[in-house]
Formats: structure tokens, C-alpha cells, sequence
């Protein structure tokens, strides 16, 4: 077969539709992924913007160039910008594009969720931007503390306005790592075990469930923050039994791990880069591996070191500030692999080398000063100063922009299909390094000097005049070579010549293409058997250009690519994709409905959009699966495999399983804030305590009873061909129950009388939201047996439905458990 004519047949079925439609209908990871990187880079443009504006307010003592409020929204939204609207995007960004290439695969796992997620991304970030000129932006700091960014002392709608506008934003966050972590697991070229993944992939790994883990503390408090302020529910007033602690402590459970969810794609990018550079494969490949995971997990026990000078009892501040050293083992293990690596290489200084080495030098410097910070007594000193600014700078530019700099241009032929010729690269690269720790530098030794950050001005004889006017010099020389970037990065994009397939001789599978990538990625999925294919077979891009992997010829006229065993590779089923569809766009266009109507209190609109997206999620779900049995289907290669939709574990049931480990997440924080509240918050015990009585738990345990088993009865009846309809009746009423039973404890307490009151509001509302869900789920599934779209060997959709329910039925008993423990016990 030549490849010329498998590209005829493909790409009619893989491209995307013509003109502006295209731009909204897309689910294609090339075309999103090129979409979310213009974006992510516009939001960057905006922050450094906003970044050259404060520099220029603290040049000079007593500056009137903007007043307090001006600057209070301006120094907010440029640390929104860059950590929510900026870093996790970008890396997210260029996730979506390379993986599938880099994996051997046609797509992400869920194409429709990139769309929907991407889209979210956009238009949320415009309602942050949109605010900020309105000058309605969010003005209480990054970090959004109460109780100053409660009702009380904000009062307009500019917190409302983060609030809700970032928990919208996450859902492209947590979109996005469930798209990364079931691609990885599950859609990767035949051969390709977990230990000759990509290192990139690896990191992808590592850092998706993260995101899964550490960003649905921040989304809890988020939402009780917002109802606090709507309905004056007391999470964080301490006169009726809140604590403005919890609120940093649910912040920083996500805002500490967050900085090595930025950092470690950072270092895959460098794993990945690095190596090539020097001619080498990279050395460690297991320790690297290993270091990541346990960065990954140490993350999770720092938050506390942001909260020392909050009263935290000695033994706390010691483990913590323990566990604060401690990351710079894994951390140090990667530098000393990337050392090893250029050692036994032969580099050579293109200009990714460039930035890994800025990398090298900047994050050293910003990781010494980290170790700093850890030490209590040096925290008391320098907390809220500008070192902590400084510090920060370092560790998120150093260690993070500069390395995703040197992915920009070692990718570039992937990305453009084209070489670089304009060498402006360089004069910024000098330019940024000279600006950044010119700017930096000096601050650090403002913040030693004790000057304060977040303040609006310097006051003249503080001692910090030259070096904010040095600073700030300095700061617009790092501008200019960011700019200089991003314009030669363009200026190379669209008027540079083409390029070869591999300039750098790399030798992983996103080479193996066509530059740029076409919008089926692979012609046929190919069969490796080590980390680096294309150096062991040098010959494999044409091999899969002319269908000699798996599923080259699309017989079915539809988009399928392979799906695999999660350890070995081994292939397993064919999995089939959606075709371009606008209901992702018009879903998020919806869901941004439904998250910002209650910022102007207009809680009807938001009903009416909550609605809209329940329909739009059965249309969306009522578009997967066949109304008939095809069995065993040609693979390829003398291979026959099954479609996606006869096996018991479809692609949605794992989708379903890693986004209810962010659930469940949100949940435990929830649980986590209840135990807080009760054992360290003033004004406890509450006045007075729910008294569970007999119809509560006696609805509970019914549900119970009847949600669990009644699934697993319907679920047998559909594989055994039998009638499944008393099972899933019974489940149904089960559901019905548990939500009856945590309606009763809204009749035995005040929402806004106290914490504890307020507290078990929300967890009986999620009990019921999540039996109600489920409950949704059991009436969906009923119409797709009576539509055909279920039988003996379809029988994937109840599972996806029984894994739901018993996540409610697991919460409810957990959750219940909780509120009514306290008043049975002496």
C-alpha cells in the first residue's frame, strides 16, 4: 500500500470541517492543541503586561501612576493570570498536541472532552480579562484570603467574579487530566509497556493525577466561600464557629502541589530535550521515573510551610518544615540524572540548550533560596516579604517558563512543519536572562531589607528606592526579550522555510510523522519494542506511513485507533472516536452561564443553565455506542480485537473512575474541613447538635441496601440476556432514598446560624446531588436498553452506571455517617 493513497483514505474521515465551523466543531488534538497554545500565549502577553505595570508603580517613592484600588486588581490578576490562566494551560496545551504523536496513537482518549475543555478555558479566561477592563476584577490577591475577601469587607462582585470564574476555569484543568491519564494508560502503540513510555509521558502521568488530586480542595473552598458570601453561611467567621484558616489550609492543599504540577512538565520537557542535545539517551530513565512519583507525593505534605506564622503547634511546624527539605532529594536525583546525561553525551549549544542551561542556573539558585524558606525560623523573618516574591520568580519562570521555551523550539518542526531562520532567539534569550535576574536579584535583597509585598508604593527613605528603580529597569529589559520570543517563535511559524521530518535526530514517535502532523497523527499504529524506535528502526516512519502497523485501512469508514494493555501493551480493543460535533462548544458556552449568572445573584438564570447542561450531557452521552453486536472486528497484522463498545471496561468507564477520584477528593476535603471546624475553631461544639433519630438512618440503610444490589442484579440480568428491569427500578428507588434520608438534615438545622450547621448543609447537598446524578444515570441507561443500544455483549454502559452509584453510595453513608455520629455519641 502506498502511503500517499492510505492518506486519501483517512483524511476525509479525520479532517475538520471547513472554514469558521471547523474553528467551533473541531475535536481534533492537533487543531486544539495549536488553539490552546495561542491562547495560553495570550494570557501570558496579559500578564506580563499587567507584571510591566507594577514594576512601573514601584520605581518610583510615592508614585501616582495608579491608586491603591487600581493597583489592589492589577498585582491580582497578573498572579491569577500567570498560575490559572497561563502555566497549567500551557503545558496543557502542549500536552494535547504531542502525546497522541509521541504515543503512536490517532487521538486523546476522549476528543470531545479536549473540545469542551479548551473552550472552557476560553471563555472563562475572557470573563477574567473582560473584567479586568471593566475594572470589576478581583482585587483581594491571588491567594484570595478571607475574611478580607468576604462579603464584609469586599462587597462588590470582583471576588464573586474569581471565585466562580476559576472554579469554571478547572474544569478544563481536571478535563484535561482525565483525558492525559486514560490516553496513557490505555491508547499507545503496540509494544510500548509502561517502562519504554516516553519520559514526557511519564511525567504527563505523574502530574494529571495530581492535577486530579490537589485541585478540587481549592474548587470546595471556592464554592463555600461563594455561598458564604450568597447566603451568609459561616465557613470562615469565626463568631459563629468558622475559621479563616480553613480557608488557606483548603487553598494551599491545592497551592503547594500546584507549583510542582507546574514544575514537573517543565522537567519532562527538559528529559526530553536534553538528551537530544547531547547525542545521548537519557541516563536514569527508572530514577527519574521514581524521583517524579515521589515529588508527586511529597508535594501533598508541604501546604503548611505557606501557613508557619499562623500559630501552628511546634510539632506541625517541624514535620512540615522536615518534609519541606526532604523534596530536594527527588529534585536533586533529576539534576544530577540531566548532569550525568550531558556527561556521557556529546552537547551541542542549539538554542534549546540555551534555556535548559538559563534553566539550570535560575531554578539551582530559586531551589536554595526554597530550602531557605523552609527553615522556620529564617520563614518568620522573610514570610510576606519580597524574598518570598522573588523566590517564587525564580522556581516558576526559572524552572518552568525557561524549559517550556526550549519545548517551543526544539518542537517548532512539529508544531509548523518548519525550520528555524530568523536567529532572534539568542539576542532574547540574553536579554531575558540579564532582565530576569536583574529584576530578581535585587528584590530578594529588598525582601531581607523588609520590604513587605503587595504594597502599593515605597515610601521614600525606606532604603528600597534604587533597588525598586534597578528592579523595574531591569524588568522592562526582561519584557523586551519575552517579547522578542514570542515574535521570533512567530515570525519562524509562518515565513520560515520547511523543514526536514527530524532535524534533531530524536528518536521517539512524534518524529515519525509528516511535519506538521496530519489530523490522523499515525497512518497505522506502529509495533515498537524499546524507548527510542526511531533509532532502532529508522525505517519506521515509512513503515507506518504505508499501513504496516495496526488499523491502517479504514474499511469502516469511521475514526478508530487502538487501545492496549495498561502494563505490557498489548492490544486489546479498537476503539472508536466521535466525529466533529458543536456540542462541546455550545456546552461550555452553557456551563460559563451557569457559573457566572450568580455572580449578579440571578440564580434563576442558573437553574435554567444547570438544565441546559444536563440535556446537553445526555445528548453528548447518547451519541457513544451501536445498536448492534459486530463481534470480533479486523485489526490488522493477522490480529482481531473487539470494538469499544463489547468490552466491560470502555473507554468511559475509566474516564468515569480517575473523574471521580477528583470527587472523591472534593469530598475527603470536605470531610476534612468538618473535622477541622469541630476540633480547632472557636465557638465549638455548636449550640446545638443534629439528632439523627429513625427515619434518617432507616432511609439510608434501605438505600443502601436497594442502590447496590439492585445495580448488580440489572447488570447480571443484561450479560445473561435477561430482563434487567426490576434491578435497576430497585436501584432507582434506592437513590430516592438515600436523598430523602440527607434531606432530613436540613429540617433538623439552620443553614446560617453556624459552621457546624452550615458545614452539614453542604454535605447532605452532595449526597443529594450525587444520588440524584446517579439516579439520572439508572433513567438513561432504562432508555438505552429499550433503544437497543444495550444487550449480552453491549453490556458497558452499566458498568460505567454501577461505578457511579456505588461512588453515592459509598459518599452517602461516609458523608451521613458524619453528620449524625456526633448525636448518638455521650
Amino acid at each position: 500500500m502506498t502511503a500517499l493513497r492510505l492518506h486519501k483514505a483517512l483524511y476525509p474521515i479525520w479532517r475538520n470541517d471547513p472554514g469558521w465551523k471547523g474553528v467551533l466543531t473541531t475535536v481534533n488534538n492537533n487543531t486544539i492543541g495549536n488553539m490552546f497554545i495561542l491562547g495560553a500565549t495570550g494570557m501570558f502577553l496579559a500578564g506580563g503586561i499587567l507584571a510591566m505595570l507594577i514594576r512601573a508603580q514601584l520605581a518610583s517613592p510615592r508614585s501616582a501612576f495608579m491608586g491603591p484600588e487600581i493597583y489592589n486588581q492589577i498585582f491580582t490578576m497578573h498572579g491569577t493570570i500567570m498560575m490559572f490562566l497561563f502555566a497549567i494551560p500551557f503545558f496543557e496545551a502542549l500536552t494535547v498536541f504531542l502525546l497522541p504523536g509521541m504515543l503512536g496513537t490517532r487521538d486523546l482518549a476522549f476528543p470531545r472532552l479536549s473540545s469542551y475543555g479548551f473552550w472552557c478555558y476560553m471563555i472563562g479566561s475572557t470573563i477574567m480579562i473582560v473584567a479586568l477592563v471593566a475594572g470589576v476584577a478581583p482585587d483581594g490577591g491571588w491567594f484570595m484570603y478571607p475574611p478580607l475577601s468576604s462579603s464584609a469587607y469586599s462587597s462588590g462582585i470582583n471576588t464573586d467574579i474569581w471565585l466562580l470564574g476559576i472554579s469554571f476555569i478547572e474544569i478544563s484543568a481536571i478535563g484535561a487530566a482525565v483525558e492525559v491519564v486514560v490516553t496513557v494508560l490505555r491508547y499507545r502503540a503496540v509494544g510500548m509497556s509502561l517502562d519504554k513510555l516516553p519520559i514526557f509521558a511519564w511525567y504527563m502521568l505523574v502530574v494529571a493525577v495530581m492535577i486530579l488530586t490537589a485541585f478540587p480542595p481549592m474548587i470546595l473552598g471556592s464554592l463555600i466561600l461563594e455561598l458564604e458570601r450568597a447566603f451568609d453561611m459561616p465557613f470562615f467567621q469565626a463568631e459563629h464557629g468558622g475559621d479563616s484558616l480553613l480557608w488557606q489550609h483548603l487553598f494551599w492543599l491545592f497551592g503547594h502541589p500546584e507549583v510542582y504540577i507546574i514544575f514537573l512538565p517543565a522537567a519532562g520537557v527538559i528529559s526530553m530535550v536534553l538528551p537530544v542535545m547531547a547525542r545521548t539517551t537519557l541516563l536514569g530513565y527508572g530514577w527519574v521515573v521514581a524521583a517524579a512519583i515521589s515529588l508527586a507525593v511529597l508535594s501533598f505534605g508541604l501546604w503548611v510551610h505557606h501557613m508557619f506564622t499562623t500559630g501552628i503547634p511546634h510539632m506541625g511546624l517541624a514535620f512540615f518544615s522536615a518534609v519541606s527539605t526532604l523534596v530536594a532529594v527527588p529534585t536533586g536525583v533529576q539534576i544530577f540524572a540531566w548532569i550525568g546525561t550531558l556527561w556521557k553525551g556529546r552537547p551541542e549549544m542549539h538554542l534549546p540548550m540555551l534555556w535548559i542551561l538559563g534553566f539550570f542556573v535560575t531554578f539551582v539558585m530559586g531551589g536554595l533560596t526554597g530550602v531557605m524558606v523552609a527553615m522556620v525560623p529564617f520563614d518568620w523573618q522573610a514570610h510576606d516579604s519580597y524574598f518570598v516574591v522573588a523566590h517564587l520568580h525564580y522556581v516558576l519562570i526559572g524552572g518552568y517558563v525557561f524549559p517550556m521555551i526550549a519545548g517551543i523550539y526544539y518542537w517548532m518542526p512539529v508544531l509548523t512543519g518548519r525550520k528555524r531562520f530568523f536567529r532572534m532567539g539568542e539576542t532574547a534569550f540574553w536579554l531575558v536572562m540579564v532582565g530576569f535576574h536583574g529584576t530578581f536579584l535585587l528584590l530578594h535583597w529588598a525582601g531581607l531589607l523588609g520590604m513587605r509585598r503587595r504594597i502599593d508604593t515605597v515610601e521614600a527613605g525606606s532604603g528600597w528606592e534604587s533597588i525598586n528603580l534597578l528592579a523595574s529597569i531591569s524588568g522592562f529589559v526582561l519584557a523586551i526579550g519575552f517579547g522578542l520570543v514570542i515574535l521570533d517563535v512567530a515570525v519562524n511559524a509562518f515565513v520560515a522555510v520547511r523543514g526536514p521530518r527530524n532535524p534533531w535526530k530524536a528518536g521517539t514517535l512524534e518524529w515519525a510523522t509528516p511535519i506538521p502532523g496530519p489530523s490522523y497523527n499515525v497512518a497505522s499504529i506502529p509495533v515498537i519494542s524499546s524507548r527510542y524506535p526511531l533509532h532502532d528502526n529508522p525505517d519506521l516512519p515509512v513503515q507506518i506511513a504505508r499501513g504496516e502497523g495496526f488499523l491502517a485501512w479504514p474499511d469502516r469508514n469511521r475514526r478508530e485507533t487502538l487501545a492496549v494493555s495498561i502494563s505490557r501493551g498489548e492490544p486489546e480493543f479498537i476503539s472508536v472516536f466521535p466525529k466533529n460535533t458543536i456540542v462541546p462548544f455550545v456546552m461550555a458556552v452553557v456551563t460559563s452561564v451557569m457559573f457566572m449568572a450568580p455572580v449578579f445573584k440571578w440564580y434563576w438564570l442558573m437553574f435554567i443553565a444547570a438544565a441546559g447542561v444536563t440535556v446537553l450531557a445526555l445528548v453528548w452521552a447518547w451519541a457513544n455506542g451501536s445498536r448492534r453486536d459486530e463481534g470480533l472486528l479486523d485489526a490488522g497484522r493477522g490480529v482481531s480485537l473487539p470494538p469499544h463498545t463489547e468490552v466491560a471496561y470502555k473507554p468511559g468507564w475509566w474516564g468515569s473512575l480517575f473523574l471521580l477520584l477528583a470527587d472523591s477528593v472534593l469530598f475527603g476535603s470536605l470531610l476534612f474541613g468538618y473535622a477541622f471546624l469541630w476540633t480547632v475553631a472557636p465557638n465549638w461544639p455548636p449550640p446545638r447538635i443534629l439528632q439523627p433519630g429513625i427515619l434518617g438512618p432507616v432511609l439510608a440503610l434501605a438505600g443502601v441496601a436497594l442502590a447496590s444490589s439492585g445495580i448488580r442484579l440489572g447488570d447480571r440480568a443484561i450479560r445473561e440476556d435477561g430482563a434487567p428491569w426490576r434491578g435497576l427500578l430497585a436501584s432507582l428507588a434506592g437513590l430516592a432514598a438515600l436523598g430523602a434520608a440527607a434531606a432530613t438534615v436540613f429540617a433538623g438545622t439552620t443553614y446560617n446560624a453556624h459552621a457546624y450547621d452550615a458545614t452539614l448543609w453542604v454535605i447532605a447537598g452532595y449526597v443529594i446531588f450525587h444520588a440524584g446524578l446517579a439516579g439520572l444515570m439508572v433513567l438513561f441507561l432504562l432508555c438505552r436498553i429499550g433503544t437497543g443500544y444495550v444487550s449480552a455483549r453491549r453490556f458497558g454502559d452499566a458498568r460505567v452506571v454501577r461505578l457511579w452509584i456505588d461512588y453515592a453510595v459509598l459518599t452517602a453513608a461516609l458523608g451521613l455517617g458524619a453528620a449524625w455520629l456526633p448525636g448518638v455519641l455521650p
